[in-house]
């Protein structure tokens, strides 16, 4: 037996970083963290035992410089270094290089990770092994006009895949041979940046299929087993969003027939830890896509269906034990969701955001696993990822109410995030249904206001003007009235749209389209009774704006001049021609010069962000006043990055209107 772990480094950052000094506190196990600079006070580094001073922000100079984690490992004595997810988690060098030092790497060994890391030599193996794949060209071939030839006898729809990739990173669909080109480009550029290697395999697109995985364990002797499956087929931009365990409506032989052959995946390279076959679901069949040689961002769930700490499970092994259970032994309870809540804008086609968190409240009664808190930022160079929220239950529709109504009762601001999202897809018909697949399109469109938030954003204002806080010019109403009822009136904005509502009150409640609703309000917050049953709304302050929690949202309202007229460049479109970077990120390609005549919706530059590429487009037809950045160039959220002069005849057309 390995000699025990007393030591463990954790080579991450963030929420996982959190959960693994949790499991090795609970184990008696002394935890080191590792920080760049933007992260001097993150949660990991309080929680930790002690920590180290890694680098500064950007992540090649901190998190995945492998030689200096690794010099810090020996120099703080450390036994094991624990990598997390991302990173260096599946860097097979780097991997090798702790074993060359005496130091155990967590998770398989560097050459059980080169096999699985090389995709195309993956599929060769799944082969051998008898493992099903999926129809492409998985080659050492990448002459761009060869790569499209296999393209043509592939067929389409396919996928471009970075060999080297993970995380939906280096990935893009092509529906026709015309776009093969650009969209090889861009996998290129995106795969280079992300795993240092632009090497791409080809293969053929499944429509409608579900993305199923299923959890892999294996230890020094001998012994690998799985632990149920998992679907994960909500996705966005090749990215999970919500995932649940076990994967719903599969028939036990099948279900059976994908454990046994993500252990055969396992055994062909001599595995050891934790591991994640991924296939792809279609009808009665499952293709292998892909093998995840770490613990994965989705793990809680079956950890609730299990009952088992899989992280306690990886420092098992790693000290040369037995894995805990056999195959026989396992059982799987009830069922358990995970929505991943992300630091993105939605509306905006997912795009990643940064910023600080000034107030958060997390819903009671289910598991949390994060890497901040209120008065935390989210850091514009890692992963968006805020927290997990996870939830188990007897059943799969006992878990989706409950994850919707945690998802209702979060409060997070001002930064933006996706849980207003995740609360509409827990209560989507189709996903309820299972009618979802990996290409089921995610609503993206506004929500509405919801109706409630109306009165509570009147009540609140109007409350503020009883106790004597000045309201707006436009608001010098005292309500006042003889006999038993009081009104309230309030001009309402909530984000862009407007309304001027009066509310009756008498004795301590509220009417409301014939409702009558009991309240009270205090200086940050309100309360409302409906039915038996008191729901409180705390209301934060932003300056002349107030932000309110209703329905999984934060909702900003204010006072409003119902005589505020819109700006005329406002009510006739005008554009000012500035192409502004809509996140902090890296200009990685410019497509046009100056002087360039573009087309309206033309793309202009790529930019890339959280490890993903972004197409900044022209808004207008037009020509290319100024460029205002290089390729290459770090820029911030917000800075104008293009100058676009309109098209001289529509320019003409428009001055004559």
């Amino acid at each position: 037996m390995t000699a025990p772990i007393n030591r463990l480094l954790i080579a991450n950052r963030g929420e996982i970083a959190v959960r693994i000094i949790k499991t090795a506190r609970r184990l008696g196990i002394h935890t080191i963290a590792l920080y760049s600079d933007v992260d001097a006070g993150a949660m990991h580094v309080r929680d930790a035992d002690e920590a180290w001073h890694l680098g500064p922000a950007p992540a090649r100079a901190s998190y995945l410089d492998a030689a200096k984690v690794l010099a810090i490992a020996l120099e703080a004595k450390a036994d094991a270094i624990h990598p997390g997810y991302g990173f260096l988690s599946e860097n097979s060098d780097f991997a090798s290089a702790c074993e060359a030092a005496g130091i155990r790497f967590i998770g398989p060994s560097g050459a059980a990770i080169l096999a699985m890391g090389d995709k195309s030599g993956a599929k060769a193996l799944m082969q051998a092994a008898g493992v099903p794949v999926l129809p492409g060209y998985h080659g050492a071939d990448q002459e761009a006009g060869f790569l499209r030839d296999q393209a043509s006898l592939v067929g389409f729809p396919l996928l471009i895949k970075a060999a080297s990739g993970g995380g939906g990173k280096g990935m893009r669909r092509v529906d026709q041979l015309a776009d093969f080109d650009d969209a090889l480009a861009a996998v290129k550029r995106e795969a280079r940046a992300a795993f240092g290697d632009d090497h791409v395999l080809l293969e053929r697109y499944l429509p409608r299929a579900r993305h199923v995985e299923v959890q892999v364990f294996a230890d020094e002797l001998g012994n690998a087993i799985y632990l149920g499956d998992r679907d994960c087929s909500l996705q966005r931009r090749h990215q999970k969003v919500i995932e649940e365990a076990p994967a719903p409506d599969i028939p036990p032989p099948l279900r059976q027939a994908m454990g046994e052959a993500a252990v055969a995946a396992a055994r062909a390279i001599n595995y050891r830890g934790a591991g994640t076959i991924e296939f792809l679901l279609c009808g009665g069949e499952f293709f292998f896509m892909e093998m995840n040689t770490r613990l994965q961002v989705e793990h809680p769930v079956t950890e609730c269906i299990t009952g088992q700490d899989l992280v306690a499970w990886q420092l098992t092994v790693a000290q040369g034990k037995p894995l805990p259970l056999t195959q026989d032994e396992v059982v799987l309870r009830g069922h358990a969701v995970e929505a991943r809540l992300y630091a993105e804008d939605v509306g905006a086609g997912f795009l990643p955001a940064s910023g600080p968190i000034d107030w958060l409240h997390w819903p009671d009664g289910i598991r949390i696993d994060t890497g901040v808190g209120a008065g935390d930022a989210v850091s514009p160079y890692y992963d968006p990822m805020i927290a997990k929220l996870i939830v188990h239950g007897q059943s799969r529709a006992e878990a989706f109410a409950r994850l919707a109504e945690a998802l209702a009762a979060l409060t997070l601001g001002p930064l933006v995030h996706n849980g207003a999202l995740l609360l509409r897809l827990c209560q989507e018909p189709d996903v309820l249904a299972m009618r979802h697949h990996t290409q089921w399109p995610i609503p993206t469109d506004p929500l509405p206001v919801p109706d409630l938030a109306w009165p509570l954003a009147t009540l609140w204002l109007a409350s503020r003007q009883r106790k004597g806080q000045a309201p707006g010019p436009w608001q010098q109403t005292d309500g006042f009235r003889l006999g038993a009822h009081r009104h309230w009136t309030a001009a309402v904005r909530i984000g862009d749209e407007s309304r001027t509502l009066t509310l009756i009150e008498t004795a301590g409640a509220i009417e409301w389209q014939g409702i009558r609703l009991p309240y009270e309000s205090g200086t940050d917050y309100l309360r409302i009774k409906a039915g038996d049953a008191w729901q409180r709304y705390p209301v934060k302050t932003q300056g002349q704006h107030f932000v309110l929690p209703l329905q999984g949202r934060s909702l900003p309202f204010c006072e409003d001049d119902p005589r505020h007229q819109a700006r005329p460049d406002h009510q006739h479109g005008v554009s000012t021609g500035e192409i502004r970077a809509p996140m902090h990120g890296i200009v990685v390609a410019l497509l046009v010069e100056a002087g360039q005549r573009v087309s309206k919706g033309q793309a202009l530059l790529v930019l890339e962000a959280m490890k993903m590429e972004h197409n900044l487009r022209a808004e207008q037809d037009g020509v290319i006043a100024a460029l205002h950045c290089q390729q290459g160039e770090q820029v911030s959220q917000g800075n104008v990055l293009v100058q676009l002069s309109p098209d001289k005849d529509e320019q003409t057309q428009a001055d004559g209107a």
